[in-house]
């Protein structure tokens, strides 16, 4: 019987109150409960302390890292009002630290502070401290130090305020982030130097002291960027300039809708082109837009229809040649821009993207406008841009062309036997029941083809030994026949691992048309580096078919013993020895066992392909990645390491090596 629900009626509605708005739903706050919200309340105090350096007080902020999690933050700023506020009729300490939407960010069109500000919502500061564990502020303003603790969002013990001769002002806040909030603190240390160096990049001439705990001391790492992001892309590019860099920057004002008030819109934006180098990253009010929003529209808008209307004008196109796009342009491009509003409108609280018309109108005509001069001006520098642009353009046309015939070359239907050599498909096409022997030689694929049963059991010979694909390239793997007749049999693609050759990939495990991949060689050297050769390019394109279990290895017999009528097969020496035990004074016969080729069908049939006597090896992953990690050092590039390990273990096979 089902368990009545709890009654749902007028009583049942209720609303969180203070800390719990944020303690109990983190993520509406902060994006994420996780590691990343965590790492987002700690941006939200180190904002606070931007803005106020970027209003020109204070040029340097300490950041420290303690080994406990709990973080500070320092600056030599104004220090935050709290002392008692007449118009709200409450001391601003309450309002900054306990209530959301409160700060001193709203009122920019009545010529208040901050008017280019990362904050503006007044959530960050307060929701940080009621997601702590504990925050101490000590602050110095007017001539007086103010001191404040709170404890998992309560304040403990007031504020203290007491007069101090120094002439100091400036924030401290040290809190420590609570576990009752957030399910992980631990914030690695990579994301504070990512997060300074990022801010150091866009707020020119302000650093950043990085001080974490180790051990009994501290690590100390400043960042700073004097020309801000001119000297970044200065660092990206180093000596791969293919122009010069260019330092664009404006003013604009307008609105993002007719209704909506005028606001204010400052634009900087670096640049140059690289034939080696790319990178484009977008920040708005100091802060990093992962996933751009309006910026991002207005550069992709602008330089592609510049560098095409350059393109147009010069005669450059093919006749017939289709448009250039983006992706073509982003190849050889470095760019960041840095832009700062009165208003913003994000995309949510983490401020991964902003949305707002008016900046991207702006900034789309802006860098229109700049390009066609920077064009006009600099000829050689155009030309240069617009050759390789299409480059890029051309070369991504080809390796699509050369992806969509490699794709069509390696696809196929079901019905194969005519389109694959030698391929002997099998009768069912459940695909939960469909084996697929990959046999060594002509031989193997007669003795197979009549041993096998034909309802599930199909066969594809390897004629000779295939490319190593550790050390060929892709280009040349897949104008191998046997390669690509195995990839067309398997039906589900390749895998191509390589940035470079990204394009070429098709792999689609849903196409996979076996449920076994069984590979069948002799029990001998050249059918041991066979196997081997096969597994190699299994693991090389199609490595998901050994992560999911489809690959096999058919164990073939090393000894076939007969004694008294009875036929026993030993597939390692230790089962010989045990065979002979067994038989004891019996006379017996010992041979060893023939290559499937010489094999009778009924012979292969019971040591090989009946799933009720044969031996299959399924390959898993630690195999794999043992067997591709000793494949590199057998086959591959690393001949030092080849050399060293034929040295220690050489003498392990020297009987069976074929010296004479």
């Amino acid at each position: 019987m089902a368990k009545k629900s709890q009654e749902y009626g007028n009583d049942s509605i209720q609303s969180l109150k203070g800390a719990d708005r944020v303690r109990k739903r983190p993520g509406v706050i902060f994006g994420s409960d996780g590691i990343e919200g965590c790492e987002h309340s700690i941006f939200e105090i180190l904002s606070n302390s931007i803005d106020e350096a970027r209003e020109g007080h204070g040029d340097r902020i300490v950041i420290t890292k303690y080994a406990d999690h709990s973080v500070e933050v320092e600056d030599f700023g104004r220090g935050i009002p709290v002392d008692y506020n007449n118009n709200e009729k409450k001391y601003n300490w309450e309002l900054v630290f306990c209530e959301l939407y409160a700060g001193g960010k709203y009122r920019t069109n009545e010529g208040e502070s901050y008017e280019f500000s990362l904050g503006l919502n007044g959530l960050g500061l307060c929701a940080t401290q009621y997601a702590s564990e504990y925050m101490d502020v000590e602050i110095f303003r007017d001539g007086f130090q103010y001191n404040l603790r709170f404890e998992k969002g309560e304040n403990v013990g007031g504020l203290q305020k007491q007069e101090v001769k120094k002439k100091r002002t400036g924030t401290r806040i040290r809190w420590k982030p609570d576990l009752d909030v957030f399910t992980d603190v631990d914030v690695p240390d990579e994301y504070y130097t990512e997060i300074l160096k990022r801010q150091a990049v866009v707020n020119a001439g302000l650093r950043f002291v990085l001080r974490i705990q180790n051990g009994g001391g501290f690590d100390e790492q400043e960042f700073l960027y004097e020309e801000g992001i001119v000297d970044y892309v200065k660092e990206i590019a180093q000596d791969t300039f293919l122009t010069p860099i260019q330092n664009w920057s404006g003013e604009r004002k307008g609105r993002d809708r007719q209704d909506k008030p005028e606001y204010k819109v400052k634009l900087q934006v670096a640049c140059c082109f690289s034939n080696r180098v790319k990178l484009i990253e977008y920040y708005h009010n100091s802060s990093h837009l992962e996933h751009g929003g309006s910026p991002e529209r207005a550069v992709k808008q602008a330089f592609v229809s510049q560098i095409d209307a350059y393109l147009k004008q010069t005669g450059k196109y093919l006749k017939n040649e289709s448009k250039i796009s983006f992706v073509d342009v982003e190849e050889c491009l470095i760019l960041v821009s840095s832009s700062f509003s009165t208003q913003t409108s994000y995309e949510n609280q983490t401020k991964k993207a902003i949305t707002n018309k008016f900046i991207y109108e702006c900034m789309t005509e802006f860098l229109k406008h700049q390009l066609e001069i920077y064009f006009i001006e600099n000829p050689d520098d155009a030309a240069k841009v617009a050759e390789q642009v299409l480059i890029n353009k051309r070369s991504r046309e080809n390796a699509e062309k050369t992806r969509l015939n490699i794709k069509k070359k390696l696809a196929g239907t079901i019905d194969l036997a005519n389109r694959v050599q030698k391929f002997v498909d099998c009768r069912t096409r459940d695909t939960s029941r469909r084996e697929i022997y990959i046999v060594e030689g002509d031989s193997a694929l007669g003795s197979c083809k009549m041993g096998r049963d034909a309802e599930f059991q199909a066969i594809i010979p390897v004629r000779g030994k295939i490319l190593n694909c550790l050390k060929a390239e892709y280009g040349k793997i897949f104008k191998n026949d046997i390669i690509t007749d195995i990839i067309k049999v398997l039906g589900c693609g390749v895998e191509v691992k390589s940035k470079a050759n990204k394009d070429l990939a098709s792999f689609d495990l849903e196409g996979l048309r076996w449920n076994k991949i069984v590979i069948c060689t002799d029990a001998d050297v050249d059918g041991f580096q066979i196997r081997t050769l096969i597994l190699t390019m299994l693991y090389t394109l199609t490595p998901t078919l050994i992560e999911q279990g489809y690959v096999f290895i058919a164990e073939s017999p090393l000894y076939e013993i007969n004694s008294k009528g009875e036929t026993y097969f030993a597939y390692t020496e230790a089962e010989k020895a045990a065979i002979l035990e067994k038989i004891g004074k019996n006379k017996y016969s010992i041979q060893r066992s023939k290559g499937l080729g010489e094999n009778e069908p009924d012979m292969m049939w019971l040591t090989t392909m009946n799933p009720e006597t044969r031996r299959l090896i399924k390959v898993t992953p630690d195999d794999a990645k043992a067997t591709s990690e000793m494949f590199d050092l057998l086959l591959g590039e690393n001949l030092p390491g080849r050399k060293e390990f034929i040295a220690q273990n050489g003498y392990l096979y020297l009987d069976a090596a074929d010296v004479s």
